[in-house]
């Protein structure tokens, strides 16, 4: 019987076959073999169908949505976000040094560059880092600095800061931080751009644009929320692996289906899918060292914390005791003194 995905992709396999494959590469059956048994049954679920490929992954995101081979998309997608039609020039070296060497909890981080000289960097995380204002912050005041010295370099004498494009900072995480999912459960897309409280236009270059996919899901997931807008629809294809969901968004918009039939041709060459899969479980192995890393360091600097709250109580009461047991000893020779004047 057929899933719902094979009835739409009928070039979708069967778990069998899939598997036949793999045992008659011995390369591949080695490498498969090597993976522990909840990655072995996430690729098979891909490969066959039963859930969806997860294309907020950087090997699989670049494939379906590379500005170079398919621009169209990616524009389309950042059009939808920044509220307005871009076209993207050109994909940018990435090469400033993360903060604390941070870039190890990154799903897909890219630079680009679009035809009016604006630069976007695109970046989903994982789990949302700690001070996300403060961080994006630091690293839109970096892309800002980087382009300011390429085009000062570029143009020499000639050089004025109208040459100065926006720089824009989108987020997208799949685990968003606690700021985001305390503000509010239904609100998933945050934007952010700095303006005179007089009202005065002044251009002062950096935009940020927070998107929070958990909270995005939660809500989409609901059987009677219809998929609303063009910017919905690509989130969905991005972040939803439910057959059910993939199966909501054909039907509002088939030209994903497109799109979907690339992804599921990428399954059935199955030395360069497996290449992909494994680079990803690569990348999610140093996420969850990282993030464990993370949480055991907030940890301790909690554990401290509380240590020296009951320290600092401990010391106000034995501060207390001292006062009150010197108190004592003063009435006691109060009242001798007292005593030996009767």
């Amino acid at each position: 019987m057929k899933n719902k995905l094979q009835k739409y992709f009928p070039m979708i396999r069967t778990k069998g076959a899939v598997l036949e494959e793999l045992r008659g590469n011995k390369k591949l059956w080695d490498t498969f073999c090597g993976w522990k048994e909840k990655y072995q049954q996430e690729y098979l679920e891909i490969c066959t169908g039963v859930k969806g490929v997860k294309l907020l992954y950087d090997t699989y995101f670049k494939a379906i949505m590379n500005p170079d081979t398919r621009p169209e998309r990616l524009n389309d997608f950042l059009s939808e976000i920044l509220g307005k039609r871009v076209e993207i020039l050109k994909v940018l070296p990435n090469e400033s040094a993360r903060i604390a060497a941070e870039s190890s909890l990154l799903i897909m981080d890219m630079v680009v560059q679009f035809e009016d000289g604006s630069i976007a960097n695109v970046e989903i995380q994982k789990v949302g880092y700690l001070f996300p204002g403060q961080r994006s912050a630091c690293y839109s005041s970096d892309l800002l600095l980087r382009q300011y010295k390429r085009i000062r370099e570029e143009l020499g004498p000639a050089f004025t800061y109208k040459k100065i494009q926006k720089v824009y900072t989108i987020v997208l995480f799949e685990k968003s931080g606690s700021e985001f999912k305390s503000f509010s459960k239904e609100i998933y897309i945050h934007h952010s751009e700095q303006k005179c409280d007089s009202g005065m236009a002044i251009n002062l270059l950096q935009e940020y644009t927070f998107i929070c996919l958990d909270i995005f899901s939660d809500l989409i997931q609901n059987e009677e929320r219809e998929i609303e807008t063009r910017l919905e629809e690509w989130l969905v294809f991005l972040s939803q692996d439910d057959p059910d969901m993939i199966e909501k968004l054909l039907k509002k918009n088939p030209d994903f289906r497109k799109i979907y039939e690339e992804l599921y041709s990428l399954c059935l060459n199955m030395e360069g899918m497996m290449e992909m899969f494994s680079k990803e479980l690569e990348i999610l192995d140093r996420n969850t060292v990282k993030l464990m890393i993370d949480e055991m360091g907030e940890e301790l600097v909690a554990e401290k914390k509380r240590a020296d709250t009951e320290k600092h109580r401990a010391d106000t009461e034995k501060h207390r005791a001292d006062t009150a047991e010197k108190e004592v000893e003063r009435l006691k020779k109060e009242l001798e003194r007292m005593k030996k004047n009767e």
